[in-house]
């Protein structure tokens, strides 16, 4: 299936379904002018699927380099993004060539912003092999690094030339992985689906299981992502709304080291803070959350959010890149009806008491009790099982 992203002056197609990694290359021709492809990917998903996207590229006619990167949140760095502009520059790549992400969100956005800023800009596909980087980080064009006072403060908007959403490469996850990717699926039914909300709520952790549905559910979240994207490509008004839960999960992240809270479960644990927030300001009731906080359960994702240091928590927001002089949050005034409020420090804290639990810990803290990586089912090679899940979103 195929999905518009009608980008002013950049539209796109995200390709979604089954088996469709050897399109890669045909559309990298259609789409692009490139003779040359440079392919920014990490050695567990290269074991597996490079292979079939690189054979796709090579015989669409084009020269193929593959460069590799570490795996988590701490390869989105300055370092790695120099060596990335010399690996172009050493592969001959020109204006016309193109970038291919083959990886999850930390792929999508190194690779992104690669594409963005050597020689001015040169095309890009996104190739995303998670369900987080499949829904979301793939599409709309944001990409970039971190500092170490906090996350994605240096990056650009740059729109791809293509996505490929492959669902079958979702089938070799790490159980943690696919998890992960449902902190960001929830975020898309609260703000903008309401009857995602109720089939996700309804079949609570039987999705997790649910092969024949991927397709349908991440075109689901395409759809949502996309029209929200094309009515505001600069996140000057709407696109804010896609921020529900991150002004929190990026303090979260930040201060806990980012590869020990994975991207989705801070989101899951920042939608929790910005729901108990709409409580507190009276704009809904409770059950808002206590259904996202049972579906959070069923999923295998946080339920609180765990004892940080408020002053700590309070200076990353105040320095997160979609704060303008005062903290803005994403809350609810239902589910489907997003709003962007301003709330005092005092309104913070008192939202976060709400769902503050000194038990809570990453979702894969084995020594928790609380949900691990499973082990891959028998269909699962070699090659995936050395998937350590870091690689995500």
């Amino acid at each position: 299936m195929k999905i518009p992203v009608e980008v002013p002056d950049h539209p796109y197609d995200v390709h979604v379904g089954p088996g469709i990694r050897g399109r890669v290359g045909p559309l990298a021709a259609d789409h692009t002018r490139a003779l040359r492809a440079l392919v920014v990917t990490q050695d567990p998903v290269a074991a597996h699927w490079l292979d079939d996207v690189q054979t796709s590229l090579e015989e669409a006619g084009l020269e193929v380099t593959v460069v590799t990167v570490p795996d988590g949140e701490t390869a989105k760095t300055s370092e790695t993004l120099v060596d990335l502009w010399s690996r172009c520059a050493a592969a001959g790549l020109q204006r016309r060539d193109v970038v291919v992400a083959l990886g999850g969100g930390v792929v999508c956005d190194l690779a992104g912003f690669l594409a963005a800023t050597y020689n001015r800009g040169i095309d890009v596909v996104q190739v995303p092999t998670t369900l987080l980087a499949q829904v979301d980080a793939a599409i709309g064009g944001k990409a970039g690094i971190d500092l170490p006072v906090g996350k994605n403060l240096v990056g650009a908007i740059h729109q791809p030339a293509a996505v490929v959403a492959d669902t079958d490469l979702l089938e070799t996850l790490p159980r943690r992985v696919l998890r992960e990717g449902f902190g960001e699926v929830v975020k898309h039914a609260l703000i903008a689906a309401p009857d995602l909300f109720d089939d996700l709520t309804t079949a609570g952790a039987a999705v997790l299981d649910d092969r024949d549905g991927r397709a349908d559910l991440v075109r689901r979240n395409v759809e949502v992502k996309a029209a929200v994207v094309a009515a505001d490509v600069d996140e000057q008004g709407v696109r804010a709304h896609l921020n529900l839960g991150h002004t929190y999960a990026h303090a979260l992240e930040s201060l806990t080291g980012y590869d020990t809270w994975w991207h989705g479960e801070a989101v899951a644990a920042g939608i929790l803070v910005a729901l108990a927030l709409g409580e507190q300001m009276k704009l809904h009731g409770r059950a808002i959350r206590r259904r996202t906080t049972e579906l959070f359960g069923a999923l295998g994702l946080p339920t609180g959010v765990p004892v940080l240091d408020r002053d700590a928590v309070a200076d990353l927001m105040a320095r997160d890149k979609k704060a303008d002089r005062v903290v803005r949050y994403v809350v609810l005034d239902a589910i489907g009806s997003p709003t962007v409020v301003c709330p005092t420090r005092a309104e913070i804290d008192a939202a976060i008491d709400v769902v503050e639990d000194a038990a809570v810990r990453p979702p894969g803290d084995d020594a928790t009790g609380e949900v691990a990586d499973e082990a891959p089912d028998e269909s699962t090679d070699a090659a995936t099982a050395a998937h350590d899940g870091r690689v995500r979103g």
